[in-house]
């Protein structure tokens, strides 16, 4: 049967429901125009030309139904297979409502569910219209008692023979019924609720759908759902393809439903199509009012799979539209601070390392340079893998912006990697012994550079009279280049010659913290790092603003880290392991996911462990504690006596998890392994490694689930960062993966960030609207305008 063929037989079977309906326009959500308009290629052969059902009198509507019918033909829809039970959107006779009318204006809104919807996040009609299932159950299956099958999900039209309420002890009631066709009868249960029994009287007629069990030999459905058959009975809960919503506890599905098909009824028809009809027209994409319907109540997955393509498109074409106009604004600014590389200390720097740049490091810092040699501000996102190499290409970057007279910012998440970025940036960049002016002021002297370089450290927890000093420091334009945490956000640090902003593990801030960075100074350039490989699918979303260069290549002679999955029973042999290497002469990090024990996470935790270790297994080793609750006064000694080889083992939280540089250090033991993701356990194993000799990593975990055990096997086999965060991301999903809504990347509630052909559609979309149109001012775009105006302010409201 051709499509044509199939929706000609849909076509009829709507038509003489409408005939049954008085013309009443309700058989098909939103309208029957929303069918013609979908399907008109395959019915205008048929029909011939046609115009609006919705505009013609119920006498004409009768004339043009009965001409429709017999063009289509005789008993088209009678021979086609179809279901015997169908529904009917909206309501007939349902009243209209405005998409932001409140919830509480719908039938049976108590207090209580509509506390409860809030916490859904739905306040309004078209809040409930937007509210889309993540899944169906498949009632549609409609047969006779006497063919039920075990096991299946089925639904029968029933009469009730008899009801009556069962007790099992005092808080357990329930309604039992005994329902039956021509060809026999079923049993049916309704558990903890007795009140069922005052619905079903004798000889009513119900529709039921669930999964059929037996019991002694008889089949019975255990708290099935079901409606009453009334005429021309709405089916919402039963017979077809229901909707399973989001929901929270204590809110139930049918509640929910009842709520949501009241607003689809009331306000679908104020949804308005806000895409452009030309881009309708390329992309083939379904009209919105039909997606929506078909979202809700498709009549076959097929139909629920062309809504969802045309909804999931919306999401991430709104997405792009967003990124990419931030991304051009900030690109035609011409405001920016030109740093021409060229006759400057830069290349003396480079000849003074102590090794040559890889390749990719090579033509990454030839990326950046070409972008900060112009007058507009640069936007780049450099990432690479754990130990690849981008702090001396950022460190080269930020040289360069204090040698054309201008001062340069790293921001990073944590005080600790802070303090290792100071010492080590003083230390790359210095071509003799460094001098401190200030206790977190180093001038360092860089190869044929006419005078020292001066970096700085702030963190939010120095001493009033340090910080003071810093910070009057660098409005003096004395600190050439300043590192710090997110303190450099506050509006107090003021940096007078400000050219250039680095963010380093940018995972760990979000899209508005990059706009607040990119509005210190004069528009300076912005350089985002992460050593958290980014999957495709994310750079094209929450980093599409920025411009990408991938380190994609580690240091010759790196060694490959073996990786092991120690079993629960053989954490022994891991600590014995421990002592073999110290016992060479070599080092070892344990990280804990806790600090301190809790009831509420089954794991080990920093503070009690160390206890443990330093009494009973490692007593004469020597161990160091360190984690973020403590004083940066306290953390400055262990992390030197580490450094220095003073200390054999630290026992740490995930604070070690970036910019800790040991080389001496050959394992790491990750207690708690199935606490943490993919991409955390990959920056922790890339703790090690950094010397001349082999490296393990240990992942120990007392009792892994399965997802746990799948992400350690994982682990094992795979040591290339970019191939781990695609498999944390199809792991995880964006929410999780992501970990917060700093990133600036709003739920998706259809689409899917893994999708990658629609993703491309959407930006390819966006990119062809924005090329023709950048301000969206055009007549055509004028409901995008206002979707994307709405699309933005909820992001921003989200994320303060």
């Amino acid at each position: 049967m051709t499509t044509a063929d199939s929706k000609l037989e849909s076509l009829a079977r709507i038509l003489r429901q409408e005939k049954a309906a008085d013309f009443q326009d309700t058989t098909v959500i939103g309208g029957l125009d929303l069918f013609l308009q979908r399907w008109t290629a395959e019915l205008k052969p048929a029909l011939g030309e046609f115009s609006s059902y919705s505009v013609l009198t119920p006498p004409q509507r009768e004339k043009w139904v009965d001409g429709a019918l017999a063009k289509i033909g005789p008993g088209a829809a009678d021979d086609a297979p179809r279901r015997p039970l169908r529904h009917r959107h909206p309501q007939a006779g349902a009243r209209t409502l405005a998409l932001d009318t409140t919830v509480d204006r719908l039938r049976g809104a108590s207090p209580n569910t509509l506390r409860l919807l809030r916490r859904l996040g739905t306040e309004t009609v078209g809040d409930l219209i937007y509210l889309f299932p993540h899944r169906h159950n498949d009632f549609g299956n409609v047969c006779k008692v006497s063919e039920l099958q075990p096991g299946q999900d089925q639904t029968v039209i029933v009469s009730v023979w008899e009801a009556s309420e069962s007790r099992r002890g005092p808080r357990r009631r329930s309604t039992q019924a005994v329902l039956g066709d021509e060809t026999g009868n079923v049993r049916a249960i309704w558990f903890n609720n007795p009140y069922l029994v005052k619905t079903l009287g004798p000889g009513t007629q119900l529709v039921i759908s669930g999964r059929v069990g037996l019991f002694r030999g008889q089949p019975v459905f255990e708290s099935p759902e079901y409606e009453l058959l009334q005429g021309q009975e709405q089916l919402v809960h039963t017979g077809r393809l229901v909707p399973v919503y989001p929901s929270v506890e204590r809110l139930p599905q049918r509640t929910l439903r009842r709520m949501v098909k009241q607003a689809l009824d009331a306000g679908i028809g104020r949804v308005e199509e806000f895409l452009p009809a030309d881009l309708l027209d390329r992309t083939r994409l379904q009209g919105l009012q039909a997606a929506i319907a078909q979202a809700h109540y498709p009549d076959t997955m097929q139909d629920w799979a062309v809504a969802r393509r045309r909804l999931g498109f919306d999401e991430l074409f709104l997405m792009q539209v967003a990124v990419l106009r931030r991304k051009r604004a900030w690109q035609e600014d011409a405001g920016g601070i030109p740093l021409d590389a060229r006759d400057t200390p830069l290349d003396g720097f480079l000849a003074s390392l102590p090794f040559r740049l890889t390749g990719a490091q090579r033509r990454s810092l030839d990326e950046i340079l070409g972008d900060l040699g112009q007058d507009r501000p640069m936007s780049r996102l450099l990432q690479g893998d754990v130990g690849s190499g981008k702090t001396v290409v950022a460190t080269a970057v930020m040289l360069l912006a204090a040698f054309r007279g201008y001062q340069a910012m790293l921001m990073v998440p944590t005080e600790i990697l802070a303090e290792q970025h100071f010492s080590t940036i003083s230390r790359l960049a210095s071509a003799a012994p460094e001098s401190r002016e200030e206790e977190h002021i180093a001038a360092v002297a860089v190869e044929g550079a006419s005078s020292p370089i001066n970096i700085g450290l702030l963190l939010g927890s120095m001493a009033k009279k340090t910080k003071r000093a810093v910070h009057e420091a660098i409005t003096a334009g004395e600190v050439d280049v300043l590192i710090g945490t997110h303190t450099l956000l506050q509006s107090g640090v003021e940096v007078p010659n400000l050219a250039l902003v680095v963010v380093d593990e940018q995972h760990r801030f979000g899209v508005m913290q990059r706009a607040t960075l990119r509005e210190k100074g004069r528009r300076p350039h912005l350089l985002a790092m992460s050593a958290t490989p980014i999957p495709r699918s994310l750079a094209l979303t929450m980093y599409g603003d920025l411009d990408i260069s991938a380190i994609d290549e580690l240091p010759p002679g790196r060694r490959r880290i073996r990786t092991r999955w120690v079993e629960p029973e053989r954490r022994a042999a891991a600590y014995e392991f421990i002592r073999r290497e110290v016992a060479s002469g070599h080092q070892a990090f344990i990280v804990f996911p806790l600090i301190d024990e809790s009831e509420a996470v089954h794991a080990r935790a920093a503070n009690e462990e160390y206890q443990r270790l330093s009494a009973d297994v490692f007593p004469d080793l020597r161990l160091g504690l360190l984690h973020g609750r403590m004083a940066l006064r306290e953390r400055e000694p262990v992390m030197e006596r580490f450094q220095g080889g003073d200390l054999d083992v630290l026992l740490s939280t995930a604070v070690v998890e970036v910019g800790i540089d040991v080389p001496n250090a050959t394992v790491m033991l990750i207690d708690g392994a199935d606490r943490f993701g993919l991409a955390q356990l990959h920056q922790f194993r890339g703790r090690v490694g950094r010397g001349e000799h082999q490296s393990y990593c240990l992942l120990l975990s007392d009792s892994p689930g399965a997802e746990a055990r799948e992400r350690l096997k994982i682990l094992e086999r795979v040591d290339d960062g970019f191939q781990l965060a695609e498999e944390d991301l199809r792991l995880r999903g964006p929410g999780d993966y992501l970990g917060t809504r700093q990133s600036g990347l709003p739920d998706l509630r259809v689409a899917s960030i893994t999708d990658l052909d629609l993703l491309a559609l959407a930006r390819r979309e966006a990119t062809r609207v924005l090329d023709a149109d950048p301000e969206l001012s055009a007549g055509e775009n004028s409901l995008l305008a206002e979707r994307i105006s709405r699309y933005e302010a909820g992001i921003a409201a989200d994320l303060s």
